[in-house]
C-alpha cells in the first residue's frame, strides 16, 4: 500500500492508504481529525471544506495522493493556540451556528474567500454555496462582513 506524507494542522503525518482514497476518510478515520464533516461525498454540500496549501478544497473528492508534500488545514488548525481566527470570532459574535454540522466547512470557505478578497460582495459570499440545512445564511453573511472589517 502506498505511503503519503503531508502536513495536517502543523503536524507532519505519514499514512498508508490507496492513492485514490478521499482525503476526508484519511482525516476522519486514520488521523482522528473530525472537523471536516461528511455530507454528500460529491462536492455539493461542502460541509468538509478544508484548505490545501491555503486554497479551499472539498476533501470528500480530493484523493490523498494529491496531498503529498503539501499542507492541509482543517477547522482544528485554524486558531492560533487559544486565539481564534477573526472569522471564528465573527461567527461567535453573530451567533451563526444552529445545529453546527456545516459550520466548520462554512468557516473554512469564508477564510478562503477573505484570502482572495478583503471586501467580498454579496455575490462573492453567495458563490461560496456551502449548504446550511438550518438556513443561517443571513448570519453567515453578516459574520463574513464582520470578519472582513477586522482583517
Amino acid at each position: 500500500m502506498p505511503s503519503h506524507t503531508f502536513t495536517v494542522n502543523g503536524r507532519s503525518v505519514t499514512v498508508d492508504a490507496p492513492d485514490d482514497l478521499p482525503l476526508l476518510w484519511v482525516l476522519r478515520d486514520m488521523l482522528g481529525v473530525h472537523g471536516p464533516k461528511y455530507g454528500c461525498g460529491v462536492d455539493v454540500c461542502k460541509a468538509c471544506t478544508s484548505h490545501l496549501d491555503g486554497a479551499d478544497i472539498r476533501p470528500c473528492v480530493v484523493p490523498v495522493s494529491a496531498c503529498a508534500g503539501k499542507t492541509v488545514t482543517t477547522i482544528e488548525g485554524l486558531a492560533d493556540g487559544d486565539e481564534l481566527h477573526p472569522v471564528q470570532e465573527a461567527w461567535l459574535e453573530q451567533d451563526v451556528s444552529q445545529c453546527g454540522f456545516c459550520q466548520p466547512g462554512q468557516i473554512m470557505a469564508a477564510v478562503a474567500l477573505l484570502g482572495r478578497t478583503s471586501a467580498p460582495t454579496d455575490e462573492d459570499i453567495d458563490a461560496i454555496a456551502n449548504i446550511c440545512r438550518c438556513g443561517t445564511y443571513f448570519r453567515i453573511r453578516e459574520a463574513i462582513r464582520s470578519a472582513a472589517a477586522r482583517m
